[in-house]
């Protein structure tokens, strides 16, 4: 197959990138009153999930490289909103977890957050929706390995 055959607008791997502009564009529009990044909000949901976690696990849990985990880390402790200290298990480890402040300012983005994930799909029907998340949750499963290098993002 030539790219004569397979247009760039009919193209996967395109349209993901084009699906993931719009949705980051779509979250920072409606939850740029909190100052929260897609990956950062990610890492503040996966520290609610799990009390505390060190930062090889984050990484592996949001799909990120841990350059790029350890960063936003560290940007999410300067403004008090994770905690970060050596680990009581591992002295090479990282031991994150949750202040209240980012506690509550999670609540507080939830519902900015959540607009941002529907406004992204509100177009499709609800059957399509399901299927959309079903076919990108079997595209995860079948490549869930692969993470994208800090200077591919």
């Amino acid at each position: 197959m030539t790219h004569e055959d397979w247009p760039l607008a009919d193209r996967p791997g395109f349209l993901a990138r084009r699906v993931h502009q719009i949705h980051v564009s779509l979250f920072s529009e409606l939850c740029a009153p909190f100052g929260v990044t897609p990956v950062q909000y990610s890492l503040l949901s996966a520290l609610a999930d799990h009390a505390e976690a060190d930062q090889t696990t984050l990484s592996r849990i949001v799909a990120l490289d841990r350059t790029t985990t350890t960063g936003a880390l560290k940007r999410l402790e300067a403004r008090g909103l994770v905690r970060r200290g050596t680990s009581a298990t591992d002295r090479r480890s990282q031991s994150c977890s949750l202040t209240e402040e980012g506690r509550r300012l999670l609540e507080e983005m939830e519902a900015a957050a959540r607009r941002a994930h529907a406004v992204t799909v509100e177009m499709l029907t609800p059957e399509e929706r399901q299927q959309f998340i079903e076919a990108m949750k079997k595209i995860v499963a079948a490549h869930g390995g692969r993470q994208a290098s800090s200077d591919l993002l």
